[in-house]
C-alpha cells in the first residue's frame, strides 16, 4: 500500500496541503484498519499532527469518513467519465470503462474499499454516498446506451448497472484473488464479454 509520508510535528502547511495530507493519513489508517476500528489518534500520529490540528479540519472520524469517501467517489466517476469520452467507437467505449474500474481499484492505494467494501454502510451518510456513486457511474454509461441504441430510458439504465456491477466486481475480484491473471488479459476478457453482450442490441439509424 502507498504510504504517506508523515512529516515532523509542527510543520506548517497552507490549509489545503494539511488537509490533503490528513486525508491521505486517513485513507491509510481507514482502509488498513475498518472505520470502526480506526481513531483519531491514528490519523493524527501517521500525519505527524497534534490531535487538535486533525481537528481544525475535520470536527469528527464519520466527517473526515464521509470526506475521504466523497474524494474517492468523485474520483471514480470522473475516471468512467474520461473513459467514456475517450472515444466514439463503442468496443473501445467499453474497453476504456471497464479499464477505468481495473484501474480504480489498482491504483487508489487501497481506497476502492472505502467505497465498494465499507463497514459503515449502516450509516445513512454512507450508504447514500456509495448508492450515489454507483448510480451516477450507471447513468453516464445508460446515456450512451440511450443515444445509441433503440432502447427506452429505463432499459437502458438497466444494461448500465448491469455493465457497472460487472466492471467493479470482477475488477474487485481480480485483486482480492491476487491478480493471478495478468491485468491487460483479465480487463480484455471481461471487455470482450461485456462488447459481446451489449452489442447485440440494435443501434438507432442515424440521421
Amino acid at each position: 500500500m502507498e504510504q504517506t509520508e508523515a512529516r515532523p510535528r509542527g510543520t506548517r502547511l497552507p490549509r489545503v496541503a494539511r488537509r490533503n495530507q490528513l486525508l491521505g493519513a486517513a485513507r491509510e489508517v481507514f482502509v488498513a484498519q475498518g472505520y470502526h476500528a480506526a481513531a483519531m489518534d491514528d490519523i493524527a500520529d501517521r500525519a505527524g499532527v497534534s490531535k487538535p490540528v486533525l481537528y481544525q479540519h475535520f470536527p469528527g472520524k464519520l466527517e473526515l469518513y464521509l470526506a475521504l469517501l466523497d474524494q474517492h467517489c468523485e474520483a471514480l466517476l470522473q475516471a468512467v467519465r474520461r473513459a467514456l469520452a475517450s472515444t466514439t467507437e463503442n468496443k473501445q467505449r467499453v474497453a476504456a470503462t471497464m479499464d477505468a474500474y481495473f484501474d480504480y481499484v489498482e491504483q487508489e492505494g487501497g481506497a476502492f474499499r472505502l467505497v465498494f467494501e465499507s463497514d459503515l454502510t449502516n450509516e445513512p451518510a454512507v450508504r447514500e454516498r456509495v448508492e450515489r456513486v454507483s448510480m451516477d457511474c450507471a447513468e453516464l454509461v445508460s446515456a450512451v446506451i440511450a443515444e445509441d441504441t433503440d432502447l427506452p430510458e429505463e432499459q437502458s439504465k438497466l444494461l448500465a448497472v448491469s455493465l457497472c456491477g460487472m466492471a467493479q466486481v470482477t475488477a474487485r475480484h481480480w485483486v482480492a484473488s491476487g491478480r493471478r491473471v495478468p491485468r491487460d488479459v483479465a480487463k480484455g476478457l471481461t471487455a470482450s464479454l461485456a462488447w459481446r453482450g451489449i452489442a447485440g442490441f440494435p443501434m438507432q439509424p442515424q440521421s
